[in-house]
């Protein structure tokens, strides 16, 4: 019998059904407008402002770091200006918004997870349902769009200063002129190379959000459950990212 179960084909008909429903709950959450939108501000706020400290921290050693280890890499062997090439394409394509990403999936992925998490063991989101809300309208919705604009935001701010930090090391470290780092910074700098970072970036915020979401309004278990949803939220953040991450390299290939 068990063998039996193990051989029996997968259940697609039921699995396009789950994904039919989950579709169709999240196509009216999201024209709900008049229940999210009030709350997309805050969220806006809470989940992309207050990260920009810590994205300016990673990016400021990101950028210190990347200048002296190309360095130490050319030496000899290619002009010395090409470390400003290697800076800003690095940090503009990939370390700017993949290290904000997961930086950013600590931060908003736990806090998404842990506070749905413990609205659901808690009965507050049972509540909401009582009191006629769609909780995905009310707490998916603003969240997951807040995540998605303001992870784009986050993560110029952090090429920014990726790049200026880069050539503040260049000059005062490697005996390199600001002439010199421009030049290498100009010499490869395509316009898709910034916007393809930033797209990144949207497609990364969605998916942290997303993760939280999921886990958070589906825990169980009090206090220990809502500790491995946001466990889970963080890693599962993290896994998007990377997986998303070589799925954009595809396509810039």
């Amino acid at each position: 019998m068990d063998l039996a179960q193990t051989l029996r084909p997968p259940d697609w008909t039921g699995l396009i059904e789950r994904v039919g429903r989950g579709a169709l709950r999240s196509g009216r959450a999201v024209a709900d407008v008049r229940t999210w939108a009030p709350l997309l501000l805050p969220q806006m706020r809470r989940l992309g402002v207050d990260s920009i400290p810590i994205a300016l921290f990673i990016a400021v050693f990101t950028g210190i770091v990347l200048a002296l280890l190309s360095s130490y890499i050319f030496t000899g062997a290619v002009p010395l200006y090409f470390v400003g090439a290697l800076v800003g394409k690095t940090i503009m394509m990939e370390l700017g918004p993949v290290l904000t990403g997961m930086a950013l999936a600590g931060r908003v992925g736990a806090a998404i997870s842990a506070e749905l998490g413990t609205m659901r063991v808690t009965e507050q989101v049972d509540a909401l349902e009582t009191l006629a809300y769609d909780p995905y309208s009310y707490l998916a919705v603003p969240r997951v769009l807040a995540a998605t604009l303001m992870f784009p935001v986050v993560t110029a701010f952090a090429i920014g200063i990726g790049v200026v930090s880069g050539w503040i090391t260049a000059i005062n470290l490697l005996d390199l002129s600001s002439h010199d780092f421009v030049r290498g910074l100009r010499l490869f700098y395509q316009g898709k190379d910034l916007w393809f970072g930033l797209l990144k970036s949207a497609s990364f915020g969605a998916a942290v959000a997303l993760m939280g979401v999921l886990q958070g309004l589906h825990t169980q278990g009090g206090a220990q459950g809502v500790g491995r949803a946001t466990t889970r939220a963080v890693v599962l953040g993290c896994e998007a990212i990377l997986v998303l991450d070589a799925f954009w390299a595809l396509v810039l290939l």
